[in-house]
């Protein structure tokens, strides 16, 4: 395929970034760890997947339709912290000067974003990669449609076999799964006693959630069968939680997410800012000799 479209959750890397360098800060002491460990992932990522086009997608806030059907959606969540809140700006200037586009609606969540890309890419007959380790982008794979997982250190892309062998069942059965375990990451509570294991033999035997209910009755354990039998709201409450919103409106147009040549110049004067000083030289250009970071 000659169109391969890399689709970053940005959020989830800025985080992975602020946490995976803990100390990090530019000669006015203002903090860039995050925004160090983001370019490093993100240039790192695209040495190895080699994408056409690339598209940062930012969240802009919980649905309100999740928020409608759940209020305490992500709630127990713990506020960003600020030495990462004050690197955002400067991740979003970083992104516009290497000419990489990004995209943030108010009030929408990053998922539906790059669910509705990959749809779009797909059905144009392009690759996608999407680079999350959030379980949620499970049920977009298909033949053209894989994940990058920052967690698995083979760096492969995964299919619908990595699908099956981390989580037992298929990418079209992802949201009926979800929907039997719940997600405690999002504060989504799944079926009592309906674990992985259990929800993956439960989609292998009868195939999904609605022919579960249709045959409620061939279950033979009663403690399951009652607790699926009074979960059944909370189970059609969920698939509608954790299904993506592919369909959203108006974003720019896949051509349009063609990396741009990086202005020079501005990145320059970024890099000469924090000190990332072995960046500038891949610039082209020597840093000045300065003390503190060696980066």
């Amino acid at each position: 395929m000659s169109n391969r479209l890399l689709l970053v959750d940005g959020h989830a890397y800025a985080y992975r970034a602020f946490h995976a360098i803990r100390s990090l800060k530019a000669p006015d002491g203002s903090p860039t760890n995050a925004i160090y460990g983001f370019v490093k992932m993100l240039q790192k990522m695209l040495l190895i997947l080699q994408p056409s086009h690339v598209l940062v997608v930012w969240d802009g806030g919980l649905a309100p339709e999740r928020l409608a059907a759940l209020p305490e959606y992500k709630a127990q969540r713990p506020p960003t912290p600020d030495e990462l809140v004050s690197q955002f700006p400067h991740l979003a200037a970083w992104l516009d000067a290497a000419g990489f586009t990004q995209l943030q609606r108010e009030g929408t969540e990053a998922d539906d974003w790059i669910g509705t890309y990959a749809k779009a890419a797909e059905a144009a007959g392009w690759g996608v990669v999407i680079a999350s380790s959030d379980k949620d982008f499970m049920q977009l794979v298909t033949e053209r449609v894989g994940l990058f997982n920052p967690n698995d250190k083979s760096e492969k892309v995964w299919a619908a076999a990595e699908v099956e062998a981390k989580t037992g069942v298929q990418p079209h059965q992802i949201v009926d799964w979800l929907a039997l375990v719940g997600d405690s990451v999002d504060n989504i509570a799944g079926v009592r006693g309906v674990g992985p294991k259990t929800a993956t033999e439960l989609l292998k035997r009868f195939g999904s959630v609605a022919a579960i209910y249709a045959r409620l009755a061939e279950i033979k354990s009663e403690s399951q069968r009652i607790s699926l039998a009074t979960s059944a709201d909370v189970v059609k409450r969920n698939q509608l939680m954790v299904q993506l919103q592919c369909d959203l409106p108006a974003g720019p147009e896949l051509a349009a997410l063609t990396p741009k040549p990086p202005t020079k110049p501005v990145l320059r004067e970024m890099y000469r800012r924090w000190n990332f000083r072995s960046l500038l030289a891949e610039l082209g250009e020597e840093s000045e000799p300065a003390q503190g970071n060696l980066f």
